[in-house]
């Protein structure tokens, strides 16, 4: 691996998208594994906070090579992308789910997938499709970081010029969620957005400000770890919110938990508005994991850390097949009776196939790369 890239922002983008994956297959025995079992938090956070740093990275380098026109169209022609990846992904995965569900008789896909609007009002639904407010169900992350990287034109110069404030306007626009209310309405009768654009926009300029704070020279904290305050307090945050989360598997043990902590006041944790327990969640995990796993951490160069990495590489369309492959396997789990071996497989089969894909991609670019080099060799070589 090259030293001037942070794997680490690979790995965990890589590690979201399996979570992702696994969580949306119902009754999936592997989601018991996934980070939503164990805190506040879920791969949601760690997906939208590493667009997030990946972005501001990426388009910070290139306004200030080239100034904010350029970067601005450059981030506008990416957003482009995703919106026509989401209307290609989004017609997909209707048409996969239609087939499917005439196939399955032990549950309701069409019902499952939140496509009743487009079974009920076609015409309506299309048009909504095109204006995001009609977000079937394991699809609303991609309007989410459309709608994100729309806007960074807007705060790109002040990220880059002054952190902090931007990142205390950020918080002064989510802190509108719990004073107003503040939302995206969905279509008619939808409701709002699952993913409060308003509140989540937070996570994904916590990321890009990270993203710059890691480029400034600092000293390291000589200290051990277990002499760090900041770090001894999120650390017991993580224990107090992983007891919390696991003890919910046992509602009768989860009710004397809470009941003798009295942290009724905490429940319900909004998903949708980011409750601040399950950002304050989030962020501790970040801070952890990153004082814990240093950037040259040499488990990163094992296989599966390298297959890992290489799903964050190409994580939108390693995330699009997820989205495909979830409907699909539960599919096949009702087909055969929903056993738990069936269960396993299509999880396993589907990981694989992200793996599969995310190869072949590094394969082509590495292909495309090395044309691009012997063009070059052939162009110095009639120059000279």
């Amino acid at each position: 691996m090259t030293n001037g890239r942070d794997h680490r922002i690979d790995f965990f983008r890589g590690l979201a998208l399996i979570f992702i994956f696994w969580d949306h297959v119902p009754d999936n025995p592997l989601a018991q594994l996934t980070v939503r079992n164990f805190g506040f938090s879920d791969a949601a956070e760690i997906f939208v906070f590493l667009a997030g740093y990946a972005s501001i990275l990426a388009y910070g380098r290139i306004h200030a090579r080239d100034g904010w026109l350029v970067s601005s169209l450059r981030i506008l022609r990416r957003t482009w992308v995703l919106y026509v990846v989401h209307i290609f992904l989004l017609t997909l995965l209707m048409g996969m789910v239609f087939i499917a569900n005439e196939h399955v008789d032990t549950r309701d896909m069409i019902q499952q997938m939140g496509l009743q609007h487009f079974v009920g009002n076609p015409q309506q639904a299309l048009a909504d499709e095109l204006l995001l407010r009609f977000k079937p169900n394991l699809t609303d992350p991609l309007p989410l970081y459309i709608l994100l990287l729309l806007a960074l034109p807007l705060y790109l110069p002040l990220m880059l010029r002054r952190i902090e404030l931007a990142v205390l306007l950020s918080v002064a626009l989510y802190m509108m969620v719990p004073l107003y209310g503040w939302n995206l309405r969905a279509y008619e009768g939808g409701g709002v957005w699952y993913f409060n654009p308003v509140a989540w926009q937070l996570v994904f300029v916590l990321g890009g400000a990270l993203a710059l704070y890691n480029q400034r020279p600092r000293q390291p904290d000589p200290r051990p770890l277990s002499q760090q305050p900041l770090f001894a307090l999120a650390s017991v945050y993580l224990v107090i919110a992983g007891v919390l989360t696991f003890s919910e598997k046992w509602p009768a043990v989860h009710s004397a938990v809470v009941a003798s902590l009295q942290l009724e006041h905490l429940y319900p944790i909004s998903k949708t508005d980011l409750a601040p327990v399950r950002l304050l969640h989030f962020l501790a995990l970040v801070y952890v994991v990153a004082r814990l796993l240093p950037r040259e951490a040499a488990w990163l160069n094992n296989g599966l850390a390298r297959q890992t990495c290489l799903l964050g590489r190409h994580s939108l369309e390693v995330f699009c097949l997820g989205v495909l492959l979830a409907p699909m396997a539960d599919a096949a789990n009702a087909l055969a009776g929903d056993t738990w071996p069936m269960q396993v497989c299509t999880a396993l089969i589907g990981l694989a196939l992200m793996v599969l894909l995310a190869n072949g991609l590094e394969f082509n670019k590495r292909l495309d790369s090395g044309k691009v080099a012997q063009k070059a060799e052939k162009l110095r070589t009639v120059s000279d």
